[in-house]
C-alpha cells in the first residue's frame, strides 16, 4: 500500500479568487475484457483561475484521465465537476462540445497540426470553428504566434518547424480563442530539454497574464520547479496537493492592458528562445 500524505483542496484563494473547476468525488473505471480496472477512486480537487497547476505522478496513476474529466472529454462514473459555473454531469455530449469550443483549449504531446497547413492557418483553422470571420480570425492568430516567439515561422509548414516550434503553434492556437480553461496533456514528453522548459515557461506565463486555468498533467520531472501548484497522484487517488508559489493578484491581471500582457510574454519567450539560423527547415529534436 503506497504512503498516504495529507492534502488540501482550496475552495477559494487568496483575495477571494473562486475555483474555475470544482470536482467532486470523481470516479472512472475501464472494463479490460472479463476484469474491470478503477482508474480514479473519489477524487475531489478545486483549480484557481491565473495560474498553472500541474498533476504529476507515474505513467498510468490516472492523471490524464482527470483531465478528460474535468475538461468534459469524458464523463464520470461518479461525482460532478462543475467547470465556470456549469454542471458537465447535466450536459449532453452536443452540449459539453459546444462547452469546449466556446471556454476551453487544449495542447496535447503529439502537437495535432495539419501537414498541409502553415502555421498561420493552423491558428486560423480552430477560429473558424467558433465562427470567427476570416479577417478577425488572421489578425488573431498572427497575434498569438507571434505572443509565443513564432511571428518569423507564420508561412511554414510542420515539416519545416522543430519539435518545439510545432508545440508553440499548437500553443498559440489554444491561446488565440482567449480560453477561460486551457488543459495540456504531456506538453514536453516529445521535447528536448531546452524547447521542453520553453513551452512550460510559456504556459506558466499565459496563466499569470492572461488570467487563464492553465491545468498541466504530467510525469515529467523538469516541469515540478515550474509549477504554481503540484497535486500528486498515485494508483488513482491524490497523494499530495503542494503550493510552490503564491497566486498573483486578480485584480492585476484583471488590470493588464492586453497589449502590454502580449508584449510582456512575447519578451520574455523570446528571451528564452535560442538564436535559430533562418533555414527553410530543421529536423525534429
Amino acid at each position: 500500500m503506497p504512503a498516504t500524505h495529507s492534502w488540501t483542496t482550496p475552495d477559494a484563494g487568496p483575495h477571494g479568487a473562486l475555483p474555475t473547476i470544482e470536482a467532486r468525488a470523481l470516479s472512472k473505471s475501464f472494463s479490460t475484457g472479463a476484469q474491470r480496472v478503477d482508474v480514479l477512486r473519489e477524487v475531489s480537487v478545486s483549480v484557481l483561475p491565473g495560474e498553472l497547476t500541474l498533476v504529476a505522478g507515474p505513467s498510468g496513476c490516472g492523471k490524464s484521465t482527470l483531465l478528460a474529466l474535468l475538461s468534459g472529454l469524458q464523463a464520470p462514473d461518479g461525482g460532478s465537476v462543475v467547470a465556470c459555473g456549469e454542471d458537465l454531469s447535466t450536459l449532453s455530449r452536443r452540449e459539453r462540445e459546444r462547452f469546449r469550443l466556446k471556454t476551453s483549449a487544449f495542447v496535447f504531446q503529439n502537437f495535432n497540426l495539419f501537414p498541409a497547413l502553415t502555421s498561420l492557418e493552423q491558428v486560423q483553422l480552430a477560429l473558424s470553428c467558433m465562427g470567427i470571420d476570416r479577417a478577425e480570425s488572421a489578425r488573431r492568430a498572427q497575434e498569438a504566434l507571434e505572443e509565443v516567439g513564432m511571428g518569423h515561422r507564420l508561412r511554414m509548414r510542420p515539416a519545416e518547424l522543430s519539435g518545439g516550434e510545432k508545440q508553440r503553434v499548437a500553443i498559440a492556437r489554444a491561446l488565440a480563442k482567449q480560453p477561460r480553461l486551457l488543459f495540456a496533456d504531456e506538453p514536453t514528453s516529445a521535447l528536448d530539454a531546452a524547447s521542453g522548459q520553453v513551452v512550460i515557461d510559456l504556459l506558466h506565463r499565459i496563466a499569470r497574464a492572461h488570467g487563464s486555468t492553465v491545468l498541466c498533467v504530467s510525469h515529467d520531472p523538469r516541469l515540478l520547479r515550474h509549477a504554481d501548484r503540484v497535486i500528486e497522484m498515485e494508483d488513482g487517488s491524490l497523494l499530495a496537493d503542494r503550493r510552490l508559489t503564491p497566486p498573483p493578484s486578480p485584480a492585476a491581471s484583471a488590470c493588464a492592458h492586453p497589449s502590454a500582457v502580449s508584449t510582456a510574454v512575447s519578451a520574455a519567450v523570446s528571451a528564452a528562445l535560442p538564436v535559430t539560423p533562418a533555414t527553410p527547415a530543421i529536423s525534429n529534436p
